[in-house]
């Protein structure tokens, strides 16, 4: 399939006017706090033959994820339903983007199967951008959910859904299956929309998370996350941080945006470990329940800690951990 170029990741715009002159070359040295174990360990074998063998897609695989070993070791994964494909060119996304043609109506019974075999207590499941669909994939979520709740109905699902262009029918349809945690990420402050997210908007994406809480009330947790490290201040974080909580958000992560290739957004600059614990003590400050800061937090990791459980964790690394 041909795939939309990445040759100009901030469209028509000048990236350097937006970010700055002083951004890091895509070969640059990571800091320290960067190295992690390569994956390969028995458990992350296991799970990389099941996905596989099921078709499946992950993002932890298709987004380039750092954790990928620690979490698949620990005997967790996050879904990517509706293909490989996305819709819509995200400067900073290692999805590969063009028009979809996955369409597979078994999906959902094949990826609650293989979360009923890996024995999993938290699920995640997220997607690609699918504007091309009439209902903007919102019925593939809800397929999942319900195949979920008949395969392993002690497993806590979490949705990480698109922004459905702010259209509040397909939110509602995925709303109506209670999900037991409602993600949506805005992934940067609204100041680097207009580069970043092209085709997103930052207050769509409130009105998005808002409409979840007042649709799901209590018996959904909201949840958002962002990036830093694309010229963003401490300030604007703090004020977006605020903008969520103002919109319902209760669970929050933040984590060091990673450049996948030359023709994704530069990197301005690496924030320091404490600057991300300060971003956390704010973030708790502002009335967050759960708050995950640091340079390798991702939206889905250690997922199953940010709301409470009722049942064991699985994997050596939650048995460590007493999870």
């Amino acid at each position: 399939m041909a795939t939309r170029s990445r040759a100009n990741p901030g469209g028509n715009q000048n990236v350097l006017n937006i970010l700055g002159p002083d951004v890091l070359p895509l070969r640059s040295r990571k800091p320290s706090w960067f190295k992690v174990p390569a994956p390969g360990s028995p458990k992350y074998r296991e799970l990389k033959g099941l996905i596989e063998s099921e078709n499946l897609h992950t993002v932890c695989q298709e987004a380039a994820c750092p954790n990928i070993g620690e979490c698949w070791q620990r005997g967790t994964a996050t879904f990517m339903i509706l293909g490989d494909t996305c819709t819509r060119r995200c400067g900073f996304c290692n999805v590969k983007t063009g028009k979809p043609t996955w369409n597979d109506p078994l999906e959902p019974a094949r990826v609650a199967r293989s979360v009923a075999r890996m024995g999993l207590r938290h699920a995640v499941i997220t997607s690609v951008d699918r504007d091309d669909l009439p209902d903007l994939g919102a019925g593939a979520f809800v397929g999942v959910i319900r195949q979920i709740r008949r395969q392993a109905p002690k497993c806590r699902i979490e949705v990480l859904t698109p922004d459905f262009r702010g259209e509040e029918m397909p939110l509602a349809k995925v709303i109506a299956e209670k999900p037991d945690v409602f993600n949506h990420n805005v992934e940067v402050v609204p100041r680097l929309y207009p580069l970043a997210r092209r085709g997103s908007r930052f207050e769509r994406s409130c009105r998005v998370l808002r409409n979840a809480k007042e649709i799901g009330g209590d018996q959904i947790t909201t949840k958002s996350g962002l990036m830093a490290g694309l010229g963003e201040s401490f300030e604007e974080m703090v004020d977006t941080l605020g903008t969520l909580r103002e919109n319902h958000v209760q669970v929050l992560t933040v984590g060091q945006y990673l450049r996948p290739t030359e023709n994704h957004l530069p990197i301005v600059r690496y924030w320091h470990p404490d600057e991300f614990k300060d971003l956390e003590q704010a973030a708790y400050a502002l009335g967050f329940e759960h708050v995950a800061a640091g340079p390798l937090v991702r939206s889905s990791y250690h997922a199953d800690q940010h709301v409470p459980q009722h049942e064991p964790g699985i994997g050596p690394l939650a048995a460590e951990a007493g999870a």
